[in-house]
């Protein structure tokens, strides 16, 4: 099994079997919040955001809170990185993950508002490269479509080419390989890659990369003067936060993630101050800084609940998908809101209550932990109730630490001994040789004097050593953050006594994991 740096996002978003449809909001009377309450809150959440720092539940966090269009709160807590002096403040830059979808997303509502592109343009008409698995989805899919995840794309499609070596280019090419996990607008299903040709298409209006079109039109007009898209901006910025996960019980800052391919779906870094000019934005409904910058109408599309996600496993409120947004009606009414995640490290978390004109933004900088949405939710219980009944944060920790725990404890104990008598495998140019499929491409199998080596991606950009199990079946470890987690590799043996293929189940998510020998 294959654990993506988004997958966790893919696992909590998909509570039940989605379908299209299309709800109004209920009708309430929203709840009046006066800045008193607001100030309140802010002191109780920031001795709470001290206690998960003293108590070692993440190396460090930073808050952003906005309210009647006004910053009330930014701060940083705990260490860039840990073991190292330096520290969190309002200025430090994190990777944000998936949080980048909402941001992406109003960068589009910007081309739509200047009349550059429509929600509903079609991607064959911006982008006629693309194609889908089926002819008629591709002539039919739009921008919307894309930002919904209602395409019919499964969800990790492109993320294991991402995770090979392979390019935004070439993995958006090779999108047409993948089949549907449902009906075209008939299901929802969270894909980076199909929200990435979203926003490349519709920046294809303006004949720029998108990297510029964002920054253009969304980082420099609000001058989010340290956001980006580009990782190499990231790496420049002196005052960064670096990626953590949990080694023997403790935080290390172990594997870095270079996420541009898949920049508008995860690829944005930023700060607090930076995004609390965002979360202005939203929450003025495109009106900033004295002058609407986006028509109101192109970004309230965005907050449209489009596909059904079922109940927040928490919270227990009504969640839906949007355009790059989760629109929930929750305890506390309408909210609008997004999570991101790298497994190797990153947390982040938006919520904004757009009838109370106020919002909040967590960065963290490890993985996994539930903190943003723990913090999140006690702020809003402390500004609309005054007080907080129950420990979110320990909550939403039980949900986040138990996503991989059971798969990686599965995968151990299916390979944890060989069968007795194991079977011994073939002599190994039996395996060694080159597979290939039209998605994966190459992989090459190679006789060391170690055993074998598999190597796949673009010009051989990931390497695994082969352990022996049983006969022909091999192992690899291929994921960096769980190094210590089998996956298979299995050969079929062809009845020359030589492999005739080989299915790799690291890249096997959408049964595409199998290549077959390639002529000589």
């Amino acid at each position: 099994m294959r654990l993506s740096a988004d997958w966790f996002c893919r696992r909590w978003k998909n509570w039940v079997v989605l379908s299209a449809i299309v709800l109004a909001p209920i009708p309430a009377l929203a709840q009046a919040i006066a800045p008193e309450q607001v100030t309140a809150a802010l002191s109780k959440l920031e001795q709470q955001a001290e206690a998960v720092i003293a108590d070692g539940g993440v190396p460090a966090l930073a808050i952003g809170v906005v309210h009647d269009d006004e910053v009330v709160y930014l701060k940083g807590f705990g260490l860039r990185e840990a073991g190292k002096p330096e520290t969190v403040d309002a200025d430090t830059v994190f990777q944000i993950a998936s949080l980048s979808k909402p941001v992406s997303s109003t960068v589009v509502a910007a081309l739509v508002s200047e009349g550059l592109v429509s929600w509903d343009s079609k991607i064959v008409d911006l982008d006629p490269a693309f194609r889908l698995a089926d002819p008629y989805p591709t002539a039919e899919l739009t921008v919307r479509d894309l930002f919904a995840h209602r395409s019919g794309l499964p969800g990790t499609a492109g993320d294991d080419l991402e995770e090979i070596g392979y390019d935004r280019a070439e993995i958006l090419r090779r999108l047409r390989f993948v089949a549907p996990s449902s009906s075209f607008r008939a299901g929802y299903s969270y894909s980076n890659f199909g929200l990435t040709e979203g926003a490349v298409a519709a920046a294809k209006a303006t004949g720029k990369p998108w990297e510029d079109v964002a920054e253009d039109k969304l980082y420099r007009p609000l001058g989010m003067i340290s956001t980006s898209s580009r990782h190499a901006d990231f790496l420049k910025q002196a005052n960064r936060a670096s990626l953590h996960v949990r080694v023997d019980g403790a935080w290390a800052a172990k594997v870095e993630r270079q996420p541009d391919a898949q920049a508008p779906a995860g690829g944005i870094s930023s700060t607090v101050r930076d995004l609390a000019q965002w979360v202005r934005l939203e929450l003025g409904n495109g009106f900033f800084g004295g002058k609407t910058l986006i028509a109101a109408d192109a970004l309230a599309q965005t907050h449209v609940p489009l596909m059904t996600r079922g109940k927040n496993p928490v919270t227990g409120g009504a969640s839906f998908y949007g355009l790059g947004w989760n629109v929930e009606f929750g305890r506390h009414g309408l909210s609008w809101g997004h999570a991101g995640a790298f497994s190797v490290g990153a947390r982040s978390l938006v919520t904004l209550f757009p009838e109370q004109k106020l919002g909040i933004v967590i960065l963290v900088n490890a993985f996994p932990t539930g903190v943003p949405e723990g913090l999140s939710d006690s702020f809003a219980d402390l500004v609309f109730d005054g007080r907080v009944d129950t420990d979110w944060v320990k909550a939403w920790n039980t949900v986040f630490e138990g996503l991989f725990g059971p798969a990686v404890a599965a995968a151990k104990a299916t390979y944890a001994a060989p069968p007795s008598p194991a079977m011994p495998a073939l002599p190994s140019d039996a395996y060694a040789g080159r597979y290939s499929n039209d998605f994966i491409g190459d992989a090459v199998v190679s006789g060391t004097e170690n055993g074998l080596v598999l190597q796949v991606g673009p010009d051989g950009a990931r390497s695994y050593p082969l352990t022996h199990f049983d006969r022909d079946l091999f192992l690899a470890f291929t994921s960096p953050e769980m190094p210590d987690m089998p996956s298979a590799v299995r050969f079929a043996i062809g009845p020359d006594g030589k492999a005739s293929a080989v299915t790799i189940e690291a890249l096997d998510d959408n049964q595409l994991g199998t290549l077959s020998r390639a002529a000589r």
